[in-house]
């Protein structure tokens, strides 16, 4: 491989971070968070040339644009990961056995971590900080998209390591080809576990292709269901709010699952979408409820539910009862958010028991699915998968653990 050079110096860095104090990482980061901010020119720039070369059209360019307010929150979530508890050497468990041997699972990092992404710029900065306070190398392996943007990024944190005597290797940026990530998915005894995040397709092809161990984050389908006995106020807050706060992103509303009994409402319940020209997709009697009362109006068809539109655009379902609506999700959702607008208590609980879903929200939006939003700092990304981490990945979710057990010369029969 031609990438096996790069690969090894990597894991040779790794366990010169675990010897790093936190206190050190800390200043580090927080050294980093600040030189973002002080090269937010340069860094612009550099983004400006990747938002030249991509469709504004296109739903990834709101995820691979950055702004000055942007890169404040870059830094913002930096410092806060900064501040954050170590999570290395926590004592998970710690017991003595009969025959005297003690025993204590211990946290500590994986190692080196590779996360394979796209347009998303901040990506870099973020899987920056949470590997390197949790103790843990990083390869990264970005898109096309996002090439100019990723490369002043790492320059700046690279420039920061170095001023502090820290090998640059420690965050390695790969080149945004996909030669470069068929061979990190192959870079077995060099990576310990790789996250993709990203569209399903890229999601897909990491999960079917790597030889090293995966941490899927999924695809974000999210649903909302509007109860019976739901608010109408707090819903068409709630659903405006999951709906258009950031379309481009894995926790946006892509389907709106109303109860039949709130049909005459449902006018009031999208009315703020209106203003923000959200396109509907409306089966047959959602449909007739809108229809001169709602603007871009369109019919649903079988694949408007279940598809993550990334855009200005919702699916919009009936049902006749709580157990549809969680039968729907079943069927169509993806494992990542899902939310019940509701004052009725039974009916909120069954929600929260039934849905199988990462983060199961009762009267808030999905949009709180956020590492930051979790006070975890930043964030890796958001697990849908069940073994292992689930939900936004932390700090706490970039160490794995080992056993330490001390004797005083006991055998074993």
């Amino acid at each position: 491989m031609a990438l096996t050079e790069t690969f090894a110096k990597v894991k040779a860095c790794a366990g010169d971070i675990h010897r790093v104090s936190d206190e050190k990482r800390n200043e580090i980061l927080k050294a980093v968070a600040d030189r973002l901010v002080k090269e937010q020119e340069t860094i612009l720039r550099a983004n400006a040339e990747d938002l030249s070369r991509m469709d504004p059209a296109n739903p990834l360019y709101d995820r691979l644009k950055l702004t000055p307010a942007r890169i404040e929150g870059i830094a913002s979530d930096m410092r806060q990961v900064a501040d954050l508890p170590s999570p290395l050497g926590k004592i998970l468990e710690d017991r003595t056995l009969e025959n005297g041997l003690r025993l204590r699972k211990i946290s500590v990092p994986f190692g080196v971590i590779g996360v394979v992404f796209e347009a998303r710029p901040n990506v870099t900065a973020d899987v920056f900080s949470l590997c390197f306070k949790s103790g843990n190398a990083c390869v990264l392996k970005g898109g096309r998209d996002a090439e100019s943007s990723n490369k002043a990024i790492i320059g700046v944190i690279h420039e920061v390591l170095s001023a502090f005597g820290i090998a640059p290797a420690v965050a390695t940026l790969l080149p945004s080809t996909h030669e470069a990530t068929g061979e990190m998915l192959e870079a077995v005894g060099y990576i310990d576990v790789c996250i993709p995040r990203g569209g399903r397709r890229l999601i897909d092809f990491v999960r079917n292709t790597a030889k090293i161990p995966v941490i899927e984050t999924g695809a974000g389908v999210v649903n909302t269901y509007f109860d019976a006995d739901g608010d109408l106020a707090m819903g068409a807050a709630i659903v405006c709010n999951a709906k258009t706060r950031r379309v481009s992103v894995c926790n946006a509303l892509d389907c709106l699952i109303v109860h039949s009994s709130r049909l005459p409402e449902l006018a009031g319940l999208c009315a703020p979408m209106a203003a923000k020209d959200v396109v509907i997709y409306a089966d047959e009697r959602a449909y007739k409820a809108l229809e001169g009362r709602y603007p871009n109006l369109e019919h649903a068809t079988e694949e408007s539910f279940g598809t993550e539109f990334m855009a200005y655009k919702m699916a919009l379902k009936t049902v006749d009862s709580l157990d549809e609506a969680i039968a729907h999700i079943g069927k169509f959702g993806s494992g990542h958010s899902e939310c019940i607008i509701t004052e009725n208590e039974e009916s909120a609980r069954k929600f929260q028991s039934e849905v199988d879903a990462a983060c199961v929200y009762v009267n808030a939006p999905t949009s709180f699915t956020d590492g930051a939003q979790f006070g975890l700092g930043a964030e890796i990304g958001i697990s849908t998968q069940k073994l292992g981490p689930r939900g936004p990945m932390g700090l706490r979710e970039m160490t794995t653990y080992k056993w330490l057990i001390d004797g005083q010369g006991q055998l074993r029969p």
